[in-house]
């Protein structure tokens, strides 16, 4: 994991229903991902967290891939 760069279509696809760690190599107008590398991936978002530690001094985006609930709050 880690090595291959995909498109974030390729990212959903591969890891359906997960939080995804990503360094991102391209970013659209928006500034959402378009090509990334996933270095981490799992179905809880503490995990993924967790490891933001190892990406120091990398351009990085925390992604859910599946669809998140209507009522969701979301705090940054």
């Amino acid at each position: 994991m880690g090595d291959e760069l995909l498109s974030m279509k390729k990212i959903v696809e591969k890891y359906r229903d997960e939080w995804v760690l990503i360094v991102y190599e391209e970013l659209d107008e928006d500034l959402n991902v378009k090509k990334g590398k996933v270095i981490a991936h799992s179905p809880r978002k503490d995990e993924i967290y967790a490891r933001l530690s190892e990406t120091r001094g990398k351009n990085v985006a925390i992604e859910y891939t599946g669809k998140l609930p209507e009522d969701l709050a979301v705090m940054f």
